[in-house]
């Protein structure tokens, strides 16, 4: 069992982790632009936070960290892609 401290560090790493994503789709959304975003890179960052999601999920004991960081980012890059094929240039 990890100590209380490790268990912290990876918490803590995950709201980093996920904070960094809300920006982007804050202004994405404000501005009603999303030209100068990488369809490819958005498409990279979904497939890897789901193989993240399943890696977590399905890992003993359940990554908890993992799983929330890589959800929360999974859901943002899900806006991005829906903001990128429904926001006119």
């Amino acid at each position: 069992m990890d100590p209380f401290w490790v268990k912290a560090v990876g918490l803590f790493a995950s709201i980093l982790s996920s904070a960094t994503f809300v920006p982007q789709v804050y202004k994405a959304w404000r501005t009603k632009s999303v030209g100068d975003l990488s369809i490819y890179t958005i498409l990279i960052v979904t497939t890897s936070t789901m193989v993240w999601l399943v890696y977590g999920i399905f890992n003993d004991p359940l990554l908890v960290p993992v799983v929330l960081c890589n959800g929360f980012i999974f859901l943002l890059s899900l806006v991005l892609l829906y903001f990128k094929f429904t926001f006119k240039k």
